[in-house]
């Protein structure tokens, strides 16, 4: 009778966490977030392109920086700057006045400098800062999540729309472009979409770790050779699970939200390998 009451016990209070609001809208953000990550991840992944990840969020720090600087909402400054970024990374790689690479270590290097300068200026929102870093669910406010699955929404409906064109370019620029797809478009398409993702994981993830839940997810599904769409779905399922278990995981043992997700991300990924 007493393991019964017991197992009720913590049956229930496993429950409690949806008791709070910032969980559920943590929740909420979080899975729209691991939908679109991986959709996302497998386009940067097979064109080589992962570390365009890890140049837009160190650029989406500067963006939040000047955002909490001015009292703005920081995701909307993390957005303009990551975009605009982006839009820039891909004109200077089409007009080739810089190497792909070189130009993602100068926004990359740069947009770190300047969220530094910012920082100084503005002394007293370390805390805030901390929380952007890591990430952590308590920062995500009602406004955010709306406007995370507003453009969330965006990004899967353009990704649905230009599948055929996104794929094609990704495994064969050149025939693309001879084919008649714009490919130039396309490109400036992916990166844009990159950098919304980004800007948007950040309050979920963080930025020092937001690259880790748009590839790993992908990595590890790749693992499995299937097909590209069954990659897609297991990449799907892969960062929803880490999500949903990170986030809970985190809760009960008192953990960083953003490092718990990749962690487990990270764990299934070694889990793979072994299959």
């Amino acid at each position: 009778m007493e393991a019964v009451l017991s197992l009720f016990f913590i049956h229930t209070n496993m429950f409690d966490i949806f008791q709070y609001g910032f969980i559920l809208r943590g929740l909420e953000a979080g899975l729209i977030i691991a939908v679109i990550a991986p959709l996302i991840g497998i386009f940067l992944v097979l064109r080589r392109y992962s570390l365009i990840a890890d140049t837009l969020s160190h650029v989406s720090l500067a963006g939040i920086a000047l955002g909490l600087l001015l009292k703005i909402n920081p995701i909307i400054t993390a957005l303009i700057a990551s975009i605009s970024s982006s839009i820039f990374i891909e004109k200077l790689r089409i007009n080739k006045k810089v190497y792909g690479e070189s130009a993602l270590s100068i926004f990359l290097s740069g947009s770190l400098a300047i969220a530094i300068v910012l920082i100084g200026i503005a002394k007293g929102f370390n805390i805030n800062l901390f929380n952007y870093l890591f990430g952590s669910i308590v920062t995500v406010k009602q406004i955010d999540v709306y406007l995370i699955g507003i453009l969330g929404m965006v990004v899967i409906g353009l990704i649905i729309f230009f599948y055929k064109e996104l794929v094609y370019v990704t495994f064969d620029e050149e025939s693309a472009k001879v084919s008649g797809i714009n490919t130039n478009f396309i490109n400036t398409l992916l990166i844009v979409l990159a950098a919304l993702t980004v800007s948007l994981a950040i309050p979920i993830v963080g930025i020092l770790l937001v690259s880790a839940l748009i590839v790993l997810p992908v990595v590890t599904a790749l693992q499995f050779k299937k097909s590209f769409k069954q990659t897609i779905l297991i990449a799907e399922v892969i960062s929803i699970v880490s999500v949903f278990l990170g986030i809970f995981v985190s809760y009960y043992l008192n953990l960083a939200t953003g490092g718990t997700i990749v962690l487990i991300a990270l764990g299934i990924f070694f889990l793979s390998l072994f299959f």
